[in-house]
This record gives structure tokens, sequence and C-alpha cells, in this order.
């Protein structure tokens, strides 16, 4: 018997339909925006526990310290339970949440075998991560 060619959808090869990708995408970004939002909020609790009754001097503005300027930085400071770095790994958290959800569409690219959207986004994350890690250079 002749292999006849199949009548299903690269999606539906797969096993998963559009929606069922989409619903995992949608997902991924809702349990990474609560999850730094969670973050953050811990925190600035910590923040205001330690520095909330400290008078504030705005006449001269300073800029975060150089150790949260890189993702390195900011775990190392959050391994040593400092408040700004808990608050500045939630941020971090913020920012990687679109990138989980690009290194996902990669994974879903693969399995739907669409070379050519696997190469688009294979750009997207590249720039992406180059940005994020050597963006300030």
């Amino acid at each position: 018997m002749a292999n006849k060619p199949s009548s299903q959808s690269p999606v539906e090869q797969s096993g998963w339909t559009d929606t069922q990708v989409e619903t995992i995408m949608g997902r991924l970004l809702q349990i990474g925006v609560v999850l730094a939002a969670t973050v953050v909020l811990i925190g600035g609790i910590i923040f205001l526990i330690r520095h909330g009754d400290e008078k504030v001097d705005l006449s001269q503005f300073h800029s975060e310290p150089a150790q949260f300027r890189s993702p390195g930085g900011i775990i190392e400071a959050t391994t040593s339970l400092s408040a700004r770095g808990i608050i500045q790994l939630g941020l971090l958290l913020l920012v990687a949440t679109p990138i989980a959800r690009v290194v996902f569409s990669v994974y879903a690219f693969q399995r739907q075998k669409d070379r050519l959207y696997i190469v688009f986004t294979l750009i997207v994350l590249t720039v992406l991560i180059f940005s994020l890690v050597w963006g300030d250079i």
C-alpha cells in the first residue's frame, strides 16, 4: 500500500492545535507576570521594613549601584537578601517572561516542523538575549 500524503496540517501532526499553543503561551505570560510581581512585592516589603522610616534626600540624583546593572550582580545581591536585589530580580523576571515565550515558540515551531518560523524566532531570541546581557556596552 502506498503512503498517502497526510491531509493534516503540520500543527495537527505535532499533536498541538494553534489554540493549544496560544493557550500555553498565554499561561506562560500570566505565570511570568504574577511571579515577577510577587518577587517585586516581597522585595518592596523587605525594603520598607528595613528603610521605611529613613528620610530621603531628593536634592541629588543617585543612580543604581553597579551591581544592579547585570543579571549576575542582581543574582548575587538577591542571594545576600538585599531588598533592592530582590526587587531587581523581580524586574529581571518580568523582562525574562517574553524571552521565555520566544523560547517556547522555537520549541512549538520545531514540533510543527516549521523551519522558516524557527529561523525567524531564533533571530529574535538572539537579539533579545544579546540586548539583555550586553545591552550596556
